[in-house]
């Protein structure tokens, strides 16, 4: 047999076992990706569902069979949610605290984990285990002793005391940290100390390799942990009610949904439709960083 015959038949072999083994995994692929439509389309059906509610009439939103559909779609729920007098203060608030938290735990977890990370220092270990702690404890619990100890604060140090911007920015910046440090520290330990002593061998300070060498490698990582943070605090709702007692204007947009809620009945086509408003922000912001989302998630998981 010649070896043009020979290499024929090899190559008809590998061919029939490749297409075997595809015969064999496709149904297991189908059912895969079946199941990951299923678990897509269950996710989705609520935020659907949300806008739907939003532009359905009123008497359609009520009713007694409910359809997942309209033939009638109205802007009415969303005239009345931006005709609320204070709805663009809130809207500025909630930017205003998202934003800062955004910023100022990203700057602080950046510095905390090259810290921890590169530094050999007593009591590290139980520092980096305080971090795990503060992360099990539920918010709930801790939601009246801040409460006292922002109003303690507040007689001190003025800004952060009860109605104020400053008692909300203060407790999600608290909570943001740990989740954010211990991300961080993976991204920090996956750069190689050579290229610290070889940026040091070339003239460059410690501040100048921290912000124009370390930073920019461990960027990803913060854009991931800024997305959690972005989206608790612009969601919160809890430390909105608690910490702002009286100071209306100093609201957040979750407290505009309470203006919905009535004794008579409640406005769920204007409790949809602000909450609609309330998902665009943070879609428009996962957009904008989804593919530093990716690589920084990536980048997590491989360390």
């Amino acid at each position: 047999m010649s070896f043009t015959r020979v290499r024929s038949l090899t190559r008809g072999q590998s061919v029939r076992s490749i297409r075997s083994v595809l015969r064999v995994r496709r149904p297991w692929r189908l059912a895969a990706e079946a199941a990951a439509l299923l678990t897509a389309a269950v996710v989705a059906f609520p935020l659907y569902w949300m806008v739907l509610s939003a532009v359905k009439p009123a008497g359609e939103v009520q009713s007694d069979r409910p359809r997942p559909w309209t033939s009638a779609p109205s802007l009415d729920a969303f005239r009345r949610v931006f005709g609320q007098q204070d709805f663009a203060r809130y809207f500025l608030n909630s930017l205003l605290v998202a934003a800062t938290v955004v910023v100022v735990s990203a700057l602080v977890a950046f510095l905390a984990a090259t810290a921890v990370t590169r530094f050999r220092f007593r009591f590290r270990t139980t520092l980096l285990v305080m971090f795990l702690v503060a992360q099990m404890v539920p918010v709930e619990a801790l939601t009246i002793p801040l409460f006292f100890l922002l109003r303690d604060a507040g007689t001190y140090v003025p800004g952060i005391g009860l109605n104020t911007l400053g008692s909300l920015i203060l407790p999600h910046i608290a909570f943001s940290l740990p989740f954010a440090i211990w991300m961080l520290r993976g991204f920090v330990r996956a750069v190689p100390e050579s290229l610290e002593e070889a940026a040091y061998l070339d003239g460059a300070s410690r501040a100048r390799f921290l912000w124009r060498i370390l930073f920019p490698l461990v960027f990803p990582g913060l854009v991931a942990t800024s997305v959690f943070s972005f989206i608790s605090t612009w969601n919160d709702f809890l430390f909105a009610k608690s910490f702002i007692v009286s100071a209306t204007e100093n609201s957040t947009l979750p407290m505009a949904l309470l203006v919905f809620f009535k004794d008579e009945g409640n406005d769920w086509g204007g409790i949809m439709a602000a909450s609609t408003v309330m998902t665009v922000p943070v879609l428009v912001f996962f957009v904008l960083v989804q593919r530093r989302l990716v690589s920084g998630l990536g980048g997590a998981v491989k360390d």
